[in-house]
């Protein structure tokens, strides 16, 4: 058992070892920085409330120097690992979390470093600056889309039609010349929308959950169609469903929100061979949720998330829409110590109510519970037999772990953490349960899920 913080509110300004490994691009990486976070391998070693360096003892005579920037975190080694953090990047990291790593001035090779990341971001802010866009092309673009749209509210004509037998054994060929036109016509958010739906045809009732997303396919072509009568916020988010994006210097150029940032963890998706890493964040005096996308071809990992569980005074641009929610990072003001404010269950679900509300297609939402504990409920409406956080109030929501995570350590952590007892739990929410991120105890502190 690690020792009980002085109070729940005090958050070291170093980051956790569950902080630090959640960060590791696999499991051998975990182990193998554990090799190398031992101080007689680490000479120079340093840190200020920026950044941590210093050069480790490689398998020969070589000396590898590693740093870190800590607010996007960003890393840096010199050894020829391919893995971004490397395991000696994680190794100096989890000897800074335990204390072993001292306050001092960066040497010139790190300075030089810091330089050279500020510069390329100042570089690439002015190249993003001074690209305008085409409005002849602007406008093929438009009516492209707007032939596929068309096109796509007859198939889902047809569908009705003909009616959701056929669907069940049709081949996923049906699909994917589908979302293949919808791409040619410039339309990809609707085009990854279709080639979900295949994948819907399994288990009791899948004829209603295929039912309710034509449905909603057919509230945004209707709704595109219909764009010009729509209020600016609502418009912008159906022409960002359908696959139009913000260009990242008109969101910067926006209103921004200032607060201390947790973030709450992060998840990854595949789809057509892209990793989407989806970072959540909630601000610690607005209450505010934010989540910040990352993306990485096939073979590469996307950059690496804010780190779990830390905390961070910045500014955030949000994309415009009905409900905005995805963010990016504008200006960054250094690290702070906080912890994120929770809800009961019944606060979590009026506040998603009020962003379907908003936003009829949101798929999750954050979501922070305070003072929950865990229970197997029995009679819920949603899977009786599963594990289940449950507040003061009697309320419940059921846990949900993928089949990978399941076989990992599933729901086997969150049961050592709290010992039957209560505690926070942050998770990314969905109408199908909520998929746990991170935890936090009076006496355990944080934990990575």
């Amino acid at each position: 058992m690690s020792e009980a913080p002085a109070s729940f509110g005090a958050v070291s300004d170093r980051w956790g070892r569950e902080q630090v490994l959640a960060l590791a691009p696999d499991a051998a990486s975990v182990k193998a920085a554990g090799g190398v976070a031992k101080p007689a391998k680490w000479h120079g070693a340093g840190c200020d409330p920026h950044s941590v360096w210093g050069e480790c003892k490689g398998s020969g005579k070589s000396l590898y120097q590693a740093c870190v920037e800590l607010a996007e975190p960003a890393f840096r080694c010199s050894c020829p690992s391919r893995k971004i953090p490397c395991k000696h990047v994680l190794g100096l990291l989890l000897l800074w979390s335990e204390g072993a790593v001292d306050a001092a001035e960066p040497p010139e090779w790190v300075a030089e470093w810091l330089r050279q990341r500020r510069e390329r971001a100042a570089k690439r802010k002015a190249a993003s600056a001074a690209k305008t866009p085409d409005p002849k092309t602007a406008e093929r673009r438009e009516q492209r889309v707007e032939d596929g749209v068309a096109e796509l509210d007859q198939w889902l004509r047809d569908q009705i039609d003909q009616g959701l037998a056929q669907a069940e054994h049709a081949s996923y060929r049906v699909w994917d010349e589908v979302a293949r036109r919808l791409v040619d016509a410039q339309a990809p958010g609707l085009a990854a929308q279709v080639r979900s739906l295949p994948a819907l045809r399994h288990g009791a009732g899948w004829p209603e959950r295929m039912l309710e997303e034509y449905a909603l396919l057919a509230l945004l072509v209707r709704a595109y169609q219909r764009r010009a009568e729509l209020p600016g916020p609502l418009r912008a988010t159906v022409r960002s469903r359908v696959g139009f994006t913000a260009r990242q210097e008109e969101v910067l150029g926006g209103k921004r929100v200032r607060d201390h940032w947790y973030v709450l963890g992060s998840r990854e998706s595949v789809q057509e061979q892209l990793t989407t890493r989806r970072t959540w964040l909630r601000g610690v005096r607005t209450g505010r949720p934010a989540l910040v996308l990352s993306f990485a071809a096939p073979g590469r990992p996307p950059e690496v998330p804010l780190a779990t569980g830390a905390v961070f005074d910045a500014e955030l641009a949000f994309y415009p829409g009905a409900q905005p929610l995805r963010a990016l990072v504008a200006e960054e003001h250094g690290p702070v110590s906080a912890v994120p404010r929770g809800t009961a269950i019944g606060g979590l679900l009026a506040e998603y109510a009020q962003a379907l509300a908003r936003d009829p297609w949101l798929e999750r939402w954050p979501a922070v519970l305070e003072g929950v504990r865990l229970a197997l409920p029995q009679g819920t409406p949603l899977r009786p037999d599963a594990l289940h956080v449950v507040d003061d109030h009697g309320d419940a929501l059921p846990l949900r772990f993928s089949a990978g995570e399941e076989s990992r350590h599933g729901p086997w952590r969150l049961l050592a953490l709290s010992g039957g007892g209560r505690f926070t739990l942050a998770g990314e929410w969905s109408p199908h349960g909520l998929h746990p991120l991170s935890a936090w105890h009076e006496q355990e502190g944080l934990v990575v899920l």
